[in-house]
């Protein structure tokens, strides 16, 4: 099954951060994602996420304001 990933944020320097471990992570566990930069500030609002980075996996928010490491990227999905 392959998963949807969104990484929302307008651009800065923790949201490309974020961006990049979540790529690390996939590669690291294997898993074929689909993962996706949300730019547009209408479409941050409308996940509920007031504080960016977010991340949004499967349809479902998982993190707001904060940028996750590799290894909790990971537990966070081989829990879902």
């Amino acid at each position: 099954m392959v998963r949807e990933i969104r990484v929302l944020g307008p651009g800065c320097p923790r949201c490309e951060a974020l961006y990049d471990n979540v790529v690390l992570a996939l590669d690291e566990l294997g898993i074929d994602a689909t993962v996706e930069k949300v730019k547009d500030l209408g479409q941050i609002a409308a996940h509920g996420v007031m504080q960016t980075p977010g991340l949004v996996v499967d349809g479902r928010v998982v993190s707001q304001g904060k940028v996750l490491s590799v290894e909790e990227i990971k537990e966070l999905l081989r829990s879902r």
